[in-house]
């Protein structure tokens, strides 16, 4: 009886296992089941609970690659889309509560960015390490299947720096991460109609030259952006218009390309309605905010 009841208890466990694995294999197989909703309110408010569900699982498989993944995506673009976008909103009205908010994102950037690397770690034994001793070696070891996870890495790091200028620590780190995002490009510049190449329209754009930015670059890559996702990705647009067009204080430019963005039709790609939505939503209040981001004609010739 106590051996059939030891056997019980083991198989329960075994049997507990299968199921979480199961449900782990399933969540993260169902890649961005958000990407075709229109209504980012009510994704937001079911993305907590979805990211949580990421995490509860990854305590029972804390090596598990999909569920990585989804964790280093989910915490990029809720902190993006959800927290550091009204933080920019909130700016000009109530400044305390959006240093709050960025604050937020930051950690949740920096929350997906440790997924992100253990996902490598996951596929490359020792990877994490070797990325930041000898990270020319570690990149060198990467193959096309790890562009996912390389790109969401390199993505959450740079938003966390951007998040952080008041801290210099963080903001040092900035140029350990474009070989990571030069890898993925080199590996699959395709990978998300040209997500990575949107990436460098913001990275070099809003960079000064001192710093190791060229808006000439930025607009190489947004060229080659609009021929991987055939113009149909409001985001693209919306980075030149914030890194480059308003960098150069080219108000002509900035309408241009914002009123681009906001010419996509919702349904033209379906899988990217979200994206867009929130895209254009930002594009809507850039141009809103004319006054604030560009120095009056005038004054510019005196």
């Amino acid at each position: 009886m106590k051996r059939f009841a030891i056997v019980l208890v083991l198989g329960g466990c075994s049997i507990r296992g299968m199921a979480i694995h199961s449900m782990a294999n399933a969540l993260s197989e169902q890649g961005d089941l958000f990407g075709s909703d229109d209504d980012p309110e009510l994704v937001r408010d079911a993305s907590a609970f979805g990211l949580k569900t990421y995490e509860a699982l990854l305590a029972s498989e804390p090596a598990h690659q999909g569920l990585l993944l989804a964790a280093a995506r989910g915490f990029t673009q809720y902190g993006y889309a959800f927290v550091e976008g009204e933080a920019d909103r909130l700016e000009d009205v109530d400044p305390v509560r959006a240093r709050a908010m960025r604050k937020r994102a930051r950690k949740l950037y920096l929350r997906a960015h440790r997924y992100a690397l253990r996902g490598l770690d996951a596929r490359h034994p020792g990877c994490a390490p070797e990325l930041a001793a000898d990270p020319k070696a570690a990149l060198a070891k990467m193959t096309k299947e790890d562009v996912p996870l390389l790109y969401w890495a390199g993505a959450s790091w740079a938003l966390a720096v951007s998040a952080s200028k008041d801290d210099l620590d963080l903001v040092a780190q900035l140029g350990r991460v474009e070989p990571i995002m030069r890898r993925a490009l080199e590996l699959d510049e395709s990978f998300e109609r040209g997500a990575i190449h949107e990436f460098f329209i913001a990275f070099d754009g809003s960079r000064s030259e001192a710093m190791g930015g060229s808006p000439a670059r930025a607009r190489k890559h947004f060229e080659r952006a609009i021929e991987l996702n055939h113009g149909m990705k409001a985001s693209a647009f919306v980075s030149l218009a914030e890194s480059v067009a308003v960098g150069q204080q080219n108000l002509a430019e900035f309408k241009q390309l914002l009123e681009r963005a906001l010419a996509i039709p919702p349904d033209a790609v379906p899988a990217l309605r979200l994206e867009n939505t929130i895209s254009q939503r930002r594009a809507a209040w850039l141009l809103s905010r004319v006054d604030a981001l560009f120095v009056a004609q005038e004054e510019v010739h005196r």
